[in-house]
């Protein structure tokens, strides 16, 4: 059910597949990866961006919305380590509706989640491209 709603919240496609991709990264879920690489793609994100997502801050080719969402990404999926900072959250607010913020949210607590299920679970990546 929470998929779905993510799904019907209006966020762009291509940008909750280019958070679940560094998600997964940063959590080092190869099922979830490549999973989300399929769908990335079937979404149509740019190549350049699939493959320079690990490396965001240091490329110009990720606009505002989606620098201050993977800002918020990485600031969710490693808060154990550090604390979130309020700059990342007034990031977020200059460029996203407090609606979108609560589904960014969900979406990134979401593929969270599934690292830790795919990931404890060694599941297999699926090598075929999503249909």
């Amino acid at each position: 059910m929470l998929g779905k709603a993510i799904d019907e919240s209006g966020l762009d496609k291509q940008l909750t597949e280019l958070l679940k991709l560094r998600a997964s990264q940063i959590n080092g879920c190869a099922f979830c990866l490549q999973y989300h690489l399929n769908l990335a793609r079937k979404h149509g994100l740019s190549p350049a961006k699939i493959d320079l997502v690990a490396t965001w801050r240091d490329c110009r080719i990720f606009s505002e919305r989606e620098r201050a969402a993977l800002a918020w990404t990485e600031a969710l999926t490693l808060m154990a380590q550090h604390h979130i900072a309020d700059s990342a959250y007034e990031q977020l607010q200059a460029v996203f509706s407090k609606s979108e913020i609560a589904f960014l949210t969900a979406a990134i607590g979401a593929i969270n989640a599934w690292n830790r299920i795919a990931g404890a679970l060694q599941f297999d990546p699926p090598v075929h491209q999503a249909s």
